[in-house]
C-alpha cells in the first residue's frame, strides 16, 4: 500500500512539472520564465504562487540571480548563489526543491538553466541549510 506522504509528495511532483514552463529567453542571461503552481521558499523570502523571471547577472557566469515579476517590473530578490554541477545537461530547465514539511513552502536548492551541466544552488541561512539538508530532495525538470 503507498504511503499518503510519499503519494502527496510525488503528486506535488507531477503537478510542478505540468505548471512549471521551461521558457527561456535568452542564453546570456540565463533568464527563465517558472511558473509555481504553491508557494516557494528562497533564501529570506517565500514566493507565492505566480509566475517568476529567474535572471543572471551581471554576466553568464555571474554568481547573482535576480528574480522579478512575470512583467518584470518587480524585483522580489537578487541573491548570491553558488555553482553546482551535475552530470548530464538537461533539454529543459531543472529546479531542485527541498520537502521541508506540511508546515512549510518547499525551498528551492539548485536552478539549473536547459542545456547546462553548471546551475545555481541559492545560498540560505545555517538554519535553514539544516533542514533543507535534512529534507527529502527532488528534482523538476520542464521540456523544451
Amino acid at each position: 500500500m503507498i504511503d499518503r506522504k510519499a503519494f502527496a509528495v510525488f503528486g506535488l511532483a507531477l503537478v510542478s512539472l505540468i505548471v512549471l514552463p521551461g521558457t527561456h529567453a535568452s542564453e546570456m542571461d540565463q533568464a527563465s520564465k517558472l511558473t509555481f503552481s504553491q508557494s516557494v521558499q528562497i533564501p529570506g523570502r517565500v514566493l507565492p504562487a505566480g509566475t517568476y523571471w529567474f535572471v543572471v547577472g551581471p554576466t553568464s557566469d555571474s554568481h547573482i540571480v535576480r528574480i522579478t515579476s512575470e512583467d518584470q517590473l518587480t524585483v522580489y530578490a537578487t541573491l548570491q548563489t553558488i555553482s553546482s554541477e551535475q552530470r548530464n545537461p538537461s533539454a529543459g530547465t531543472e529546479i531542485t526543491f527541498a520537502a521541508r514539511g506540511s508546515a512549510q513552502p518547499e525551498a528551492i536548492v539548485t536552478w539549473f538553466y536547459p542545456g547546462r551541466m553548471v546551475g545555481h544552488e541559492f545560498v540560505y541561512s545555517k538554519q535553514d541549510q539544516k533542514e533543507i539538508a535534512q529534507a527529502k530532495q527532488h528534482t523538476v525538470a520542464a521540456g523544451e
